[in-house]
């Protein structure tokens, strides 16, 4: 699974990325979590706002951090896909 931390570098940004590897950590999954910072790299999924979070392909979240519970939401829903 990939998973796609967009956002320039922001504390916010680093918060989801931590957020992110927390939730994969307690899923005890295999996972490929990566950090966009271009701004080019992120305008191809339309964000306006960052910090965003594209899991498996599909942007989930963006303007804001979501929870945990959101972002493991969202992780097992991608794995089932």
């Amino acid at each position: 699974m990939k998973i796609e931390v967009l956002g320039t570098g922001c504390p916010k940004c680093k918060k989801l990325y931590e957020l992110v590897q927390e939730a994969v950590k307690e899923l005890a999954i295999e996972a490929e979590i990566t950090k966009v910072e271009k701004i080019q790299d992120i305008m191809k999924y339309n964000v306006m706002m960052t910090p965003a979070l594209v899991v498996g392909g599909e942007l989930k979240s963006s303007g804001r951090i979501p929870t945990k519970a959101e972002i493991t939401t969202w992780i097992t829903t991608g794995m089932e896909k």
